[in-house]
C-alpha cells in the first residue's frame, strides 16, 4: 500500500468542538435499531474501514487516533466482540451504559494491547483489572444522522452517562494533506498506531465503507490460518511459517515476525491473524509481510 508523499509544512489543526451540548438528541435516533439486536452469537452489523489512498481532501473528514484496543459493540443490553461473542465485563462496568447501540474500543492505553486482550478474554472478569479499562466510543450504529452530528451525540452521551470509563473518541478537523501527514507523524511518534478518517457528512452504513478510512505508516490486514508449515535449521521441530488464506481465496506463507514462544505454540488453524506488509505483488499478494498478532475477536 503506497501512501502519498506529502510535502510542505503542517498547517494548524482546527479542532471540532464535539463537547458542546445538544438541545435535542432524539430518542428515536438513538434507540438501538431492531436489526442490530441480533442473537448473542450473531455478528453485529458494523462499519469497517478501508485504507486511505491519498488524493482526497482531508478537510471533508473528521480525524481521530486509531486506538490499539479491542473493538466492542454495545447493543443496549450487553457487550460483544465484533464476531458477536459476548464480552464478560463486570456488572458495574455496563450498568451505567445507555440503552443506545454503541461502537467503540475497549482500551488501556497506547502499547498495552496484549495486556488488554488478556483482561477481556476471561470468562470470569477480574474486576481489579477492569478498573483500568476504558470504553472509547466512536460511532452510534444504526443512527440516522451524519457523522459530525453523531460525534456530538456521542460526546453528550458520555457526559450524561458519567462513568469515567465511558469516553468519546476525540475528533478533529485537518485542513490539508500536509496537516494530516504531520498529525500522523506526531501520533506514531507518541506511540499511537495511526489515524482514522470518517467523512463528516456520511450516514451510517454497515460493511466496508469509503466514508471510513484508516491511515498508518505501514498497512496491516487480516487472514485466516489454514496450515502450519514446518521449520528448518534453527526452527527445526517448530513452526516455520503460517499458511494464510486471504478473503480473496489466495494463499501465502507468513514466516517472519514470530517469537520463539509463538513458533513453539503457533496460532491454531482457523484463527484469524493480523500481519503488516509494505507492498503487493502483481498478483495481489502482500510483500515483506510480518506477523503482528492474533486478531482480538473470536
Amino acid at each position: 500500500m503506497n501512501f502519498q508523499t506529502v510535502h510542505g509544512g503542517a498547517a494548524p489543526l482546527s479542532l471540532i468542538l464535539v463537547g458542546s451540548c445538544l438541545s435535542n438528541l432524539g430518542a428515536a435516533t438513538l434507540d438501538p435499531p431492531t436489526a442490530l439486536l441480533t442473537t448473542a452469537s450473531a455478528q453485529p452489523a458494523l462499519m469497517h474501514a478501508r485504507w486511505w489512498q491519498g488524493g482526497q481532501a482531508p478537510s471533508a473528514f473528521l480525524v481521530s487516533e486509531k486506538l490499539d484496543g479491542v473493538r466492542a459493540f454495545w447493543d443496549g443490553q450487553g457487550l460483544r466482540f465484533r464476531s458477536g461473542r459476548p464480552i464478560t465485563a463486570p456488572d458495574w462496568f455496563t450498568a451505567s451504559l445507555p440503552k443506545t447501540a454503541l461502537d467503540g474500543e475497549l482500551w488501556l492505553g497506547r502499547g498495552r494491547f496484549d495486556e488488554l486482550s488478556g483482561i477481556v478474554r476471561h470468562r470470569v472478569p477480574v474486576e481489579a483489572d477492569w478498573r483500568a479499562v476504558r470504553y472509547m466510543i466512536f460511532d452510534l450504529p444504526g443512527a440516522t444522522d451524519a457523522f459530525a452530528d453523531r460525534a456530538r451525540q456521542i460526546n453528550q452521551l458520555a457526559l450524561e452517562a458519567r462513568p469515567p470509563w465511558l469516553q468519546a473518541v476525540a475528533q478533529q478537523r485537518v485542513p490539508d494533506a500536509a496537516a494530516l501527514q504531520n498529525l500522523l507523524t506526531q501520533t506514531v511518534n507518541a506511540g499511537g498506531e495511526g489515524l482514522v478518517l470518517h467523512r463528516a457528512n456520511a450516514l451510517w452504513s454497515p460493511g466496508r465503507s469509503d466514508a471510513l478510512l484508516k491511515l498508518k505508516p505501514v498497512p496491516d490486514e487480516e487472514a485466516r490460518v489454514v496450515a502450519h508449515l514446518p521449520g528448518k535449521g534453527r526452527h527445526q521441530g517448530r513452526m516455520g511459517a503460517l499458511l494464510l488464506e486471504l478473503s480473496s481465496g489466495q494463499r501465502f506463507a507468513l514466516g517472519t515476525g514470530f517469537t520463539d514462544a509463538q513458533r513453539a505454540d503457533p496460532p491454531s488453524v482457523g484463527t484469524v491473524v493480523t500481519y503488516r506488509y509494505r507492498d503487493r505483488t502483481p498478483k495481489g499478494l502482500p510483500k515483506f509481510a510480518s506477523f503482528l498478532r492474533v486478531r482480538s475477536v473470536e
